[in-house]
């Protein structure tokens, strides 16, 4: 996963740390989301090892019964222990850095009817954590994900502070492309409800995303490059989204869909300095060529219209692209990802995908296509969450950068 703050987005509690507290779906972990070569999920109230006195080992907190394998599952679901999740970063827009992450793992209430019909409710993921990189980017807050009523209502909601240093690169109509160095300092807030559709597996969503962002140019005559509205203090805006979801397993998925849409409204009414809108459209689709070969493929678009402030335009996000790098009302994305689980537990993995940006200057036909890939690995943490942590090393034209990732990188 990307361990990075996207600014003007919400904080990387959802988007690093929690890594499917926004799309956690009603099925959890089945045999099918496991390679083929390991058993069935942990449940973590399988026996516990003993000792030859008879008493239990701490340290069988962390090991799989099945395989004796280090495994996470009973700490985290049976003891309520947290994942302590390294932040290390290497992003190219904001430098090295690192920091730390707590996350906790909790099985929701579910009724016997709700047993009995096989429906299988994710964990409540909730922590916190902060980070700091060499050119002064820095950021903490808190975020979480929960169940209600059987899966039939959720609950996503992140708080933060964050100072942020990145570059924007202006479009170059008139003049020369410049990168333009400016800075993010202030405090934000995602806030999202959902609601099943009876008994399938579409959701509903209503959502509060509030931003307060003091931004400043690092050369203030490079002001001449943007319209007042561009420093917009305050964006807060509500939003509608509506999505699909048939993965086998949210975390970690090796077969099924997820589709959503998404639409926010920012204006006046909503304490919003600017009126603009965000819209995104995405699908992550999974393929299991063969017993140990998994395909995930991604399609996304992201837009925006109206007086939105320079920092919040979209941008490729693509791992080994700096954000920030390519910018405009308009981005899109196309990734690939194949996993081969060569081993129970390990897994290797290789991807690559290419996006545009256009709107400003250019048409969609006129845009550049910039592409990234890498390589990596991945370890099955949590057998009884479906749960795999890892690294990625990505690279683009003339950038690099590894990412530690806990769950999918795609979000």
């Amino acid at each position: 996963m990307r361990t990075f703050l996207v600014a003007g987005a919400w904080f990387l509690l959802l988007g690093t740390i929690l890594p499917a507290a926004a799309e956690l779906h009603a099925q959890d972990v089945s045999t099918d989301s496991q390679p083929s070569k390991g058993s069935a999920p942990l449940s973590p109230d399988s026996p516990p090892e003993v000792s030859g006195d008879g008493k239990k080992s701490w340290w069988s907190n962390f090991r799989d019964p099945k395989d004796g394998a280090m495994d996470m599952s009973s700490w985290l679901l049976k003891h309520k222990g947290a994942l302590l999740v390294p932040i290390i970063i290497t992003e190219p827009a904001v430098g090295n850095g690192g920091g730390l992450a707590a996350v906790f793992f909790h099985k929701p209430k579910q009724s016997e009817e709700s047993k009995e019909s096989g429906r299988r409710i994710p964990p409540d993921m909730y922590g916190a954590g902060a980070f700091k990189t060499e050119n002064g980017t820095w950021g903490l807050g808190a975020a979480g994900s929960f169940h209600f009523k059987d899966d039939t209502w959720r609950y996503v909601g992140a708080v933060g502070k964050a100072y942020v240093n990145l570059d924007y690169y202006t479009q170059g109509l008139l003049l020369a492309p410049r990168k333009i160095g400016y800075n993010l300092d202030g405090v934000f807030s995602f806030q999202e409800v959902s609601r099943r559709l009876g008994a399938s597996d579409m959701f509903v969503s209503l959502r509060w995303i509030y931003m307060d962002l003091e931004s400043r140019l690092n050369i203030p005559s490079n002001d001449q490059y943007f319209k007042p509205r561009d420093f917009a203090q305050r964006a807060s805006g509500v939003g509608l989204g509506l999505k699909y979801d048939t993965r086998d397993n949210t975390l970690t998925p090796s077969k099924g869909w997820l589709w959503q849409l998404e639409a926010t409204e920012y204006a006046p009414a909503f304490g919003s300095d600017n009126t603009f809108q965000s819209y995104r459209a995405h699908a992550f689709g999974y393929f299991r060529l063969a017993q140990d070969w998994v395909l995930g493929t991604r399609a996304d678009y992201r837009a925006v219209r109206g007086g939105v402030p320079f920092y919040q335009q979209p941008s490729i996000d693509l791992r080994g692209i700096p954000y920030g790098r390519y910018q405009d009302q308009n981005v899109a994305m196309l990734e690939a990802e194949l996993r081969w689980n060569f081993t129970a537990r390990w897994a290797l993995l290789g991807f690559g995908g290419g996006g545009r940006a256009w709107g400003h200057t250019t048409d969609f036909g006129d845009a550049s296509t910039h592409t990234a890939e890498g390589v990596g690995f991945r370890y099955l943490i949590a057998r009884a969450l479906g749960l795999y942590v890892g690294v990625d090393w990505a690279w683009s034209q003339g950038d690099h950068a590894y990412y530690i990732q806990v769950g999918s990188a795609w979000r």
